[in-house]
This record gives C-alpha cells, sequence and structure tokens, in this order.
C-alpha cells in the first residue's frame, strides 16, 4: 500500500512538472520577446555590423546634455592623430572655462588660471568626470574659439552621416545657461540636439574609429590636479558599495548626460566575448533608471541575439547561381557573393533571411548578357540581404556590410576571331531567316 502510495506521489509529482514546464516556457519566451524600456527614447546596436536590434523614437531629436561631449572627444583624438596637439601638449585656462570651472552648478573641478595643463588631463577630466570647463578649454584649444569648435561639431557630424543632429555648444550645457558666454553665431536659447539613433551612431565612430578611448571611459576614477574625480556611468566597478546594485559585466563606456531640460541620458556600451553592443536611452526620470534600463537593453541584445554566418562567401542564390555570355568561349558564368554575411540574429531565425541580386546594367548588352572577357572575381553586381521577420530596424550605417558585391566564379576568356565570325554569319542568318518567316506570315 505504502509503495503504490509512493509510486502515485511520484507520477503525480512529475506531472505538475511537466505542466510547470510547459506554462512556463511560452510565458519566459514571451516575456524574452517584450521589451519595455522606460525611457522617451531608445536604441540597441551592435557595434561590429551597425545592426539596430532595437528602437523606440530612435528619430526624435532631443537635448543629449553631456553626451554631446562624445564629439568633442572624437575631435580630441582625431586632432592628436593628425598631429595638431599631443596628449603632452599644455594649455592655460581663459576667462570663460575659469568662470564655467569656478560655478558649482556646472560640475566645476575648479581650474586655476595662469597654469599649464595637459590635453590628456584636460581629456580625462571631460571623458571621465563629465566636466564642462576642461571641454571647453580643449575647444579652444583646438579651434581657437568654442564658436569655431562648433561648426567643427556640425561638420563631422554631417561626415558620419548623424540623421538627426544640431550642435551648439561643445558641453552639452544650455546656451542660455552660458549668458553671454554662448558661442558666437549661435542662438543663445539653443541647446543641443541628438536623436538616440544619432547618438549611437557617433559613439559608432568613436569607439570603431578611437578604441583607445574606451581606455578612459572604463576607468570609474582618476586623478586630476591632486584630486580624485569619480566616472558618472555606475553601471563600471566603483568601489563604493551603493553602486554595484548598477554594475554590469563587460560595459566599459560610454558617457551620461544630465539637464533639467535633457532628464538623464546615457549612451553605453558592453562587450561580452567577440559582441559589442552600444545602447542609448534618453529622459530617463532619475539617475537609477538610465542605468536600470540601459542593462535591459544589453540583456536583450546578449541574451536574445548570436552572431550567425548567414550566408558565406561564395553562397549562389537559386536561380541566380550563373550569367549568359556573349563572345565568349563559354555560354555561361557562375557567380557568387564575394564576402559571406555575418550578423546577430535571434535564434531559429536563420531561414527569414534572404538575398536579392542587382546586376550592374552597364556590363550587359541588349541581350541582357555579359560579354568576354570576364575575369575570375571581377564585380558583376551587389547583393543585399533581405528578412522576412518582424521589427526589421535596419542598420545604423549606410555601408553596411548588408550588401556585398556579386563576382565571377572562373574567368572566360574572348572567343577567336574565326569562332566570332561564325557565330556572327548564324546569327545573321539566323536573323534572315527570322524575317522571312515573319514576312510569309504577312502574306497570309
Amino acid at each position: 500500500m505504502k509503495h503504490s502510495l509512493h509510486k502515485s506521489f511520484v507520477i503525480l509529482l512529475a506531472a505538475m512538472v511537466m505542466m510547470v514546464s510547459i506554462i512556463a516556457k511560452p510565458f519566459t519566451a514571451n516575456a524574452a520577446e517584450t521589451l519595455d524600456i522606460e525611457a522617451e527614447s531608445a536604441i540597441l546596436v551592435d557595434a561590429n555590423t551597425g545592426k539596430i536590434l532595437f528602437a523606440k523614437n530612435a528619430d526624435v531629436a532631443l537635448p543629449p546634455a553631456s553626451m554631446t561631449k562624445m564629439m568633442t572627444e572624437y575631435l580630441v583624438w582625431e586632432a592628436i592623430e593628425k598631429g595638431q596637439i599631443s596628449w603632452d601638449t599644455t594649455t592655460q585656462i581663459s576667462d570663460y572655462p575659469y568662470s564655467i570651472s569656478a560655478n558649482a552648478s556646472f560640475s566645476g573641478i575648479g581650474l586655476e588660471q595662469s597654469k599649464d595643463y595637459k590635453v590628456k588631463d584636460l581629456y580625462n577630466a571631460m571623458a571621465i568626470n563629465s566636466d564642462n570647463a576642461t571641454s571647453i578649454a580643449l575647444a579652444e584649444l583646438i579651434a581657437g574659439s568654442e564658436a569655431e569648435f562648433v561648426k567643427m561639431m556640425n561638420k563631422k557630424g554631417e561626415e558620419m552621416g548623424l540623421p538627426d543632429f544640431k550642435f551648439v555648444n561643445s558641453t552639452g550645457l544650455d546656451n542660455e545657461s552660458l549668458g553671454k558666454n554662448h558661442p558666437e553665431g549661435t542662438d543663445p536659447n539653443g541647446t543641443n540636439l541628438l536623436s538616440a539613433e544619432s547618438a549611437a551612431l557617433l559613439a559608432y565612430h568613436l569607439v570603431n574609429d578611437y578604441p583607445e578611448s574606451l581606455e578612459v571611459s572604463s576607468m570609474p576614477s582618476t586623478e586630476f590636479d591632486g584630486k580624485e574625480i569619480r566616472n558618472w556611468n555606475h553601471m563600471l566597478p566603483h568601489k563604493t558599495t551603493f553602486l554595484e546594485q548598477f554594475y554590469y559585466e563587460g560595459v566599459d563606456g560610454l558617457k551620461t548626460g544630465y539637464t533639467d531640460l535633457a532628464g538623464y541620458c546615457f549612451t553605453g556600451t558592453a562587450k561580452k566575448n567577440n559582441q559589442r553592443l552600444i545602447s542609448v536611452v534618453m529622459q530617463t526620470d532619475s539617475e537609477e533608471k538610465r542605468f536600470e534600463e540601459t542593462a535591459k537593453l544589453f540583456n536583450y541584445g546578449f541574451q536574445q541575439f548570436e552572431s550567425t554566418e548567414v550566408f558565406p562567401a561564395g553562397h549562389q542564390v537559386k536561380g541566380k547561381s550563373s550569367l549568359p555570355v556573349a563572345k565568349g568561349k563559354e555560354d555561361q558564368v557562375d557567380i557568387s557573393i564575394k564576402e559571406g554575411i555575418t550578423i546577430p540574429i535571434k535564434p531559429n531565425e536563420k531561414d527569414k533571411y534572404s538575398m536579392e541580386y542587382t546586376i550592374n546594367k552597364d556590363l550587359l548588352n541588349k541581350e541582357g548578357k555579359l560579354t568576354a572577357p570576364i575575369k575570375k572575381g571581377e564585380k558583376i553586381g551587389t547583393a543585399q540581404l533581405k528578412y522576412k521577420g518582424e521589427n526589421d530596424y535596419g542598420y545604423i550605417i549606410k555601408d553596411s556590410n548588408s550588401t556585398v558585391d556579386v563576382v565571377a566564379n572562373e574567368t572566360v576568356e574572348k572567343s577567336n576571331w574565326f569562332m566570332l565570325t561564325l557565330g556572327a554569319i548564324g546569327d545573321f542568318f539566323a536573323d534572315l531567316f527570322t524575317t522571312v518567316v515573319d514576312w510569309v506570315k504577312g502574306l497570309f
């Protein structure tokens, strides 16, 4: 009897476990698919390919506050790369940044005048502590004035292809707060504007063009002028106990931002294994919320997407594996994609991707044939990756690896003169025969 009861209990327990499993799995899947980000706008981007994994109002231009400094940082790195300045170049502080530094409401670190400051120290204070005065000092050093530096910022934004942006100063403060010091030629009441997409694209260029910048943005704190300054990015491994709740493994940047107008913003980046993600949240309602929402984005990206070779190099699309050739020793030439396409995709979605071929029309004759000679590896056209699923957010960059070259797989030599002559004669009589047949049909 006891054995029977025990057996029944085991069966009942197993059945309950199975039911819980069946119920829980769909719920977990649905929960994973749903991403509710409590921010006015947000975006998540794969930093290797530029593929957008999630977007919410990402094309709406909003005040970015100190996330503006990512552009200032980029131009500092560029000036160093061009040899215009070096990390050891020194500069003194003019009246304008000095007044900003002395104002506690602008997070000033207490710069002194008649003192030489190295570019490296000024950059660290800007990138790590989000200091405004050091940003202005660097802008004046590079361009002569902040007004000229703002022109450089807007020009660089156009070169980068930022879709929605406007820079009026180098810091992200509202021009109204700068008073008479607002950059000449800008609106006294103006403010910088970036969409989440533009902020992410700016970050994409910064971390890919100057990856060394992450060595600075990943520092939880540093020393400036004999004082410790700390990073406002709470997702880094800070020593302070109350910040441990925000720590996220792999985070090494990038830039926080806050003004009354902008709310709490954050452009973050994190790397796990070989995958780097870039996130942006704008106008969250608290300092804590901007990091909590960023963690949601990172969890979604790292847990839901895997870097997958969707199509390998040499892939041939069914029905488009070859093209007809005129005046060649071969009548056909096999074609394929030159490079493989690897992107982050959700598991089990590989079959939702396809390739769309576009052959260069300038290479085709009137009959739609390629003309020999054709060299192996010669570009014939392009192929673009297409996605048939839901929520295709596209790419943050125009020249993404979703479009690759289509090339000839082998060399097709031009046929000799004798064979070309025979072919021409054959074509002549074929055309003549067709003409005669059509004429005879017309008689009846």
